[in-house]
């Protein structure tokens, strides 16, 4: 009876994680295919841009932050710049309000960055086409806005960005722009190939104004809330665009710490949104809408890559011990076929000596990861901050353009 209960087990672990890398391989193939677009010529209509960037505790980078926003290629008469200072100090908020932007002063019992949106777009009284999300440590290239801008006057009314590793200054922060990499391949680049939409990160992403505006103030999420976010914006029928040639720098974690707080986070939004987006996305499968399934489900159920590496290592080994041949060359099949998947959604840019180096403290976040499994429950209803004191690009591999 017991053996029978362990062969079940081995087979429903068999066909969980063949299916997801199965999911991850099909996405990752589809970015192959698909065509980076070049948008030299930006001889287009100008439009109004809000650049709104929800801030909690930054004071250590905010005024770099600004500082570049207020250098981007485009009429300075038609974008505006809108700190949502949440908790910053006297000096800080004196700082910026010298600068040629607007500072909206926020505070509240429990932060979280949804709030500090709709507070701004409460207090917002000019007329926008185009709100664009950042975070307090992004900076952008240069023609940043000019590539929004160029997307929507063509019609486009959701936009995700390319973020791309600020610094890579230690192993932590290597893994973690790999991370982002292949992110960006899999579930943005891949899913705009199979004609999906692209999933969004919480940060570098524009929408029409006024369409974020009514729709933001319906979210309440502690964490995450560009899930929410994203799957009302596909619920309405429209498709988000991955732009692979708009950059935007993004602060990476480089240390053990705030690596393990990051991640728990991440994985509390997946299990709850998972919980709370399951049925609707099954239903919306039904009437044909497979982008709000595949990100409500399907981005979802599939386990953080991290611990599929784990798990089917594991597997792969005790399937070696205590199961038939055949599991165990099916095990091997799924594994060898997965770090394919994971190859090709890497850029060949990023495969270099400080990657084969970082790998080395891969076991190390393996480890953080389970860790976070058996905390998340502490992290539910508790905003978590990830600190941030990265002021310049410092990624050797990127540059700011």
């Amino acid at each position: 009876m017991f053996d029978i209960a362990i062969n079940i087990l081995f087979l429903i672990f068999l066909i969980y994680c063949g299916l997801s890398v199965f999911y991850f391989f099909i996405f990752s193939l589809a970015g192959l295919i698909s065509k980076k677009e070049s948008n030299s010529n930006f001889s287009v209509p100008v439009s109004r841009i809000a650049v709104l960037v929800p801030a909690y505790k930054e004071d250590n980078i905010i005024l770099s932050t600004a500082a570049n926003l207020l250098k981007l290629d485009y009429p300075k008469n038609w974008y505006d710049i809108y700190i949502i200072a949440d908790s910053f100090q006297p000096g800080t908020i004196t700082r910026l309000k010298e600068l040629d932007l607007n500072v909206i002063e926020v505070s509240f019992e429990n932060s979280t960055k949804t709030k500090s949106l709709n507070a701004a777009f409460q207090s917002i009284t000019q007329h926008y086409n185009i709100a664009l999300i950042c975070d307090a440590d992004n900076l952008l290239a240069e023609d940043f806005l000019r590539q929004v801008n160029y997307e929507f006057v063509n019609g486009e009314k959701a936009v995700q960005a390319k973020r791309v590793a600020k610094n890579a200054d230690t192993k932590f922060a290597v893994l973690d722009g790999c991370s982002e990499a292949i992110n960006n391949h899999i579930f943005r680049k891949g899913a705009n190939a199979l004609g999906l939409s692209s999933a969004v990160i919480g940060s570098g992403m524009a929408f029409e104004f006024d369409f974020l505006k009514n729709i933001l103030h319906e979210i309440e999420a502690v964490s995450g809330f560009d899930k929410p976010l994203q799957l009302k914006v596909v619920e309405s029928g429209i498709k988000i665009k991955y732009l692979e040639n708009a950059l935007v720098f993004d602060e990476k974690i480089d240390n053990p710490n705030a690596f393990k707080h990051q991640r728990k986070r991440w994985l509390l939004s997946q299990f709850v949104y998972l919980k709370q987006f399951f049925v609707p996305g099954i239903q919306q499968l039904f009437k044909g809408n497979f982008s709000y399934f595949n990100l409500a489900v399907l981005n979802n159920v599939v386990p953080p890559r991290v611990l599929l590496i784990f798990a089917l290592f594991v597997l792969t080994v005790l399937s070696y011990f205590f199961q038939p041949a055949t599991i165990f060359y099916v095990f091997t099949g799924i594994s060898i076929l997965y770090f394919i998947t994971l190859a090709i959604a890497l850029p060949k840019q990023l495969i270099n000596k400080n990657l084969f180096s970082a790998a080395l403290h891969l076991p190390k976040a393996i480890c953080m990861m389970i860790v976070s499994l058996f905390t998340i429950k502490k992290a539910k209803n508790v905003f978590i901050h990830t600190a941030h004191t990265k002021n310049e690009v410092s990624n050797p591999l990127f540059k700011a353009k």
